[in-house]
């Protein structure tokens, strides 16, 4: 089965990739983030990626305030290790379990750029901070352990690490990053690698040092990918709303993005920017795999396009490179979870690939 997830737009949404002073946005409010968040419940969503950063609200408030409006739908909670400590990380997250009934996943972000990195006044090099967080893994996972843990590292010295109890289950942790220092990190420590959308090849490529890293350690590794998606009945009509997308985009935006990208030290963003290298003219990196929004977007900037089959064919070719878990995102991210639930899903359903939904079909009244 593949695990289907969904995004929350903490930091606000709209319809343009890049908004300007004319586009109508749409601020990240409860009541919004909790329509989306129902909404993805009710189309069969497993969780939501709440992302982390000073232009979001806070992923642990934000996600812990939809646990009542919610049932089901878990939640994908984004955060940086150098901010706190790992027993303080396991408490969190292990009452997050018992406040939701086992609706928390973790998502262990190290890389950012250094400006980013520099609001929160984390000053330590890449290499520093990938190492820590190995050692921030292990200490938390040592908290969740149900037996006072106590660990003296290069970077963390702990006694008697523990929380109230054992969360249940224990959250699975999500971990990317694309450099040599965080494969590493991930086939030590974590139990879902991810990756920004890229070729077929490419992502195989990845996954195969990972998975060797993990079995040298006699562990295994999951898998799971980040994409954006346009998908309509037709692959005319998805393709129309992309070149729409393109066109939104001002020359001088693309220019400052690639000025950008040109810069950063994120191998990962490096990676996706040149996928394109700003050429308007190669966005189709493989069939139905569109890099457009990464020409102003930072982080994933690949978007499955096409007919809801074109786009459910790529899902499953990915899906046999061994990718589990998909986090799909969309502009705006409500009516996309709808066009994609409505769309995408329900033939990957037909396929034996996601579970039925519960209740199964309704019937709409005609008024006759």
């Amino acid at each position: 089965m593949i695990e289907m997830n969904w995004f929350l737009p903490t930091g606000g949404d709209s319809r343009d990739v890049l908004p300007d002073d004319s586009s109508i946005n749409r601020a990240p409010s409860h009541a919004y983030l909790a329509q989306i968040a129902r909404a993805c419940e009710e189309l069969g969503f497993d969780a939501l990626l709440t992302p982390c950063g000073t232009g979001c609200e806070d992923a642990w408030l934000a996600t812990s305030s939809l646990i009542a409006l919610t049932s089901r739908i878990k939640f994908l909670v984004a955060f940086r290790p150098a901010l706190l400590t790992p027993t303080l990380a396991a408490q969190m997250a292990s009452t997050f379990q018992r406040m939701s009934n086992g609706r928390c996943l973790v998502n262990i972000v190290t890389g950012a750029e250094q400006a980013e990195l520099a609001r929160f006044g984390v000053t330590e090099d890449k290499e520093t901070r990938y190492e820590r967080t190995g050692e921030f893994i292990e200490v938390m996972r040592g908290a969740w352990s149900g037996k006072p843990f106590s660990y003296k590292g290069k970077y963390f010295e702990v006694t008697d690490a523990t929380t109230r109890e054992i969360p249940d289950p224990v959250p699975p942790i999500y971990f990317g990053g694309a450099s040599a220092s965080a494969e590493k990190v991930a086939g030590e420590n974590v139990d879902l690698y991810l990756s920004w959308g890229e070729t077929p090849d490419a992502i195989k490529e990845r996954q195969d040092r990972v998975a060797a890293i993990a079995a040298a350690q006699g562990r295994t590794m999951r898998f799971g990918i980040r994409f954006h998606t346009i998908a309509r009945p037709t692959s005319e009509e998805a393709w129309a709303v992309a070149d729409g997308i393109l066109n939104s985009m001002a020359p001088d935006a693309i220019a400052a993005a690639r000025e950008d990208f040109l810069k950063t030290q994120s191998v990962g963003q490096r990676r996706q920017f040149e996928l394109h290298g700003g050429d308007l003219s190669k966005l189709e990196i493989h069939p139905n795999v569109w890099a457009g929004i990464g020409l102003v977007r930072g982080g994933v900037g690949t978007a499955l396009v096409g007919s809801y089959e074109e786009v459910a064919d790529r899902i499953v070719e990915y899906h046999n490179l061994g990718i589990e878990a998909f986090i799909m995102s969309g502009y705006p991210h409500l009516e996309e979870a709808y066009w994609f639930g409505e769309g995408v899903m329900p033939i990957l359903r037909e396929r034996g690939y996601l579970p039925a939904l519960e209740g199964g079909p309704t019937k709409v009244f005609s008024f006759r």
